[in-house]
């Protein structure tokens, strides 16, 4: 099992959401978020200074088998792409065990979609 963590601009949530359903990830939890990124200064949007150094982001995180792992990312990195500094970034982690509180079972068969 893998942890996937990314980090996508606000405005390219929606089309990431729908990406994600597509590849067949049906579960994952989103924040709201504030980056700081490299880009640092200040910039006038309809007459008011802002600064560019705290931006709002999304934070997506998925918890999902290891063949799941390249659509998720195939599907995040084509949906959030714009090629312009501050697209985000995608981490991928390993998941040693997970529970279903449930259930109380564990292994990846908690990641089934069980009714």
């Amino acid at each position: 099992m893998k942890k996937i963590e990314a980090v996508v601009r606000k405005t390219h949530f929606e089309d990431v959401k729908e990406a994600l359903f597509e590849a067949d990830i049906n579960w994952f939890s989103y924040s709201e978020v504030h980056a700081i990124g490299q880009a640092r200064q200040d910039r006038i949007y309809r007459g008011v200074m802002y600064s560019t150094d705290i931006i709002p982001r999304i934070e997506i995180k998925i918890i999902c088998r290891d063949q799941f792992v390249k659509p998720a990312v195939d599907a995040i990195l084509k949906a959030a792409h714009t090629g312009e500094v501050g697209d985000g970034r995608i981490f991928v982690s390993p998941v040693d065990e997970t529970w279903s509180i449930r259930t109380g079972e564990s292994g990846d068969s908690v990641l089934a979609d069980k009714k």
